[in-house]
């Protein structure tokens, strides 16, 4: 019976082996490594993997200062609309900004008026959001984090008001991206997310007597500050900034003020995810709500560096590819997709095997103890199942914000946010902080394998309309 399953196991990785080398043969790598792109993703991938580097540094200091503490809660908290309003509202805009932009170049009118209409839209929003924001900030906290002292409101409150600026920050740093990563000025860019980590670090080990429970908020406020004045300076010497009044009427800045709305309503929905999955973390011990953050790290590390590159990358590209050639490009994504997920699939498996040993290289130290490593170590491992589906997916949805395709997005993210409540609610009575990780890998394998079938649909009615 042994030499049998021996027998068995040696045919079956006989046959992945093979399988292995057909896969790469048609891939033609030697062909992919000399397209324009695939040399601009890698450019942001290595630059991105040293900042991740840096970020992943800035993690196990923390750690290794705070462990699973109340300040690190409170400081998650307080980072949570901020950070809420950035990824949705503010980069929604700069995702339908990045296509009706390539649009209305290609058009050949004066570009000065729309730019003016993209930083005008961003600065108005931007400030709306941080006054509504600072209104409600007590309303927020009683209702979403109920139960807590008086000495636990004040401390997120604390950091709330120094974090709370950076909102306008983004907003301007994000439309200043948007157009260098147009102008292919990817390298510059990519060095914007360093600023943060490093502010942060030489907060801890110079001023942390100083700034006292409110180091981290500030190392981030002066990360978001440095990051804008690098941009700026980027986009004046490289000569991308043509401002002038804005154009309501213009064609292209109609079509995005259109689409606005349900990437925004895609972004918040989505976005919603992480707020429900902490609200009920809030709900378990002391602790659980830094836990589930940890748990995000690597997963966040490993996809991140990938993400940004196709963020930064593809979304432009797409947005010039289909007004030359729609099919053409949907031949390319269905392409980019398959080697993406399978390379991503066989990343997460040695990533979930390898998980224990790296949390306690990166974390287990002074605060943070072997319990806590155990811990995330197994939400990490919960996690790391998704990231084929996330990289994959990321891909999927620059093609459909290329093509103003959001409504789809914004239906698909709404019956996401409803299945997430639901299973958060179940799976945490039975298996707690695992619970919400199980449920968090479920809804973003669903809400991928969604959109995907609907970027099919649409290629096959590409072909309809071609023949």
């Amino acid at each position: 019976m042994s030499d049998g399953i021996k027998l068995l196991s040696a045919v079956y990785n006989l046959k992945m082996i093979n399988y292995i080398r057909e896969y790469l043969r048609k891939l033609n790598i030697k062909h992919l490594i000399k397209q324009p792109v695939f040399k601009n993703i890698m450019l942001v991938m290595s630059i991105t993997l040293l900042m991740k580097g840096v970020g992943f540094y800035k993690e196990s200091v923390v750690a290794a200062t705070f462990g699973l503490s109340e300040l690190l809660d409170t400081f998650f908290i307080a980072m949570l609309v901020p950070g809420f309003i950035n990824s949705v509202f503010l980069g929604a805009f700069r995702n339908v900004f990045i296509p009706n932009y390539v649009a209305e170049l290609k058009t050949g009118n004066n570009i000065a008026s729309f730019q003016g209409t993209g930083f005008f839209i961003t600065g108005l929003v931007s400030f709306l959001f941080l006054v509504v924001a600072y209104l409600f900030t007590d309303v927020y906290l009683e209702n979403f984090f109920a139960g807590h002292d008086q000495a636990f409101y004040d401390l997120v409150k604390l950091q709330f008001h120094y974090v709370l600026p950076c909102i306008l920050l983004w907003g301007f740093s994000s439309i200043l991206s948007g157009l260098l990563n147009i102008n292919g000025e990817f390298r510059y860019t990519s060095f914007t997310s360093i600023f943060t980590p490093v502010s942060i670090i030489i907060c801890l080990w110079l001023f942390q007597k100083l700034l006292g429970d409110s180091v981290l908020a500030i190392g981030t406020l002066i990360g978001a500050v440095l990051g804008f004045l690098y941009l700026l300076m980027i986009s004046l010497h490289r000569k991308v900034l043509s401002v002038s009044l804005p154009n309501f009427s213009n064609k292209n800045a109609k079509e995005m003020f259109y689409q606005l709305p349900a990437k925004v309503s895609s972004g918040f929905l989505t976005g919603m995810n992480g707020v429900v999955d902490q609200y009920f973390a809030a709900q378990l011990a002391v602790g659980s709500i830094a836990a589930l953050n940890y748990g995000l790290k690597m997963p966040a590390f490993l996809s991140g560096i990938l993400i940004i590159g196709i963020n930064s990358v593809l979304l432009p590209y797409f947005s010039k590819a289909v007004i030359e050639n729609k099919k053409k490009t949907f031949k390319l994504l269905f392409k980019i997709l398959k080697s993406l997920f399978i390379g991503a699939a066989i990343f997460s498996i040695i990533a979930i095997f390898t998980t224990d040993f790296f949390v306690q290289l990166f974390f287990e130290r002074n605060e943070f103890t072997a319990e806590d490593s155990a811990l995330v170590s197994i939400i990490q491992k919960i996690i790391l199942a998704y990231i084929p589906f996330t990289i994959a997916g990321m891909v999927n949805v620059n093609f459909l914000t290329s093509i103003n395709k959001n409504a789809i997005m914004a239906y698909v993210s709404f019956g996401a946010l409803v299945i997430n409540i639901i299973l958060d609610y179940i799976l945490m009575q039975y298996y707690g902080i695992f619970g919400i990780a199980i449920c968090t890998t479920i809804v973003v394998i669903l809400k991928n394998i969604v959109l995907f079938g609907y970027t099919v649909k649409l290629s096959r009615q590409e072909e309809i309309l071609k023949t």
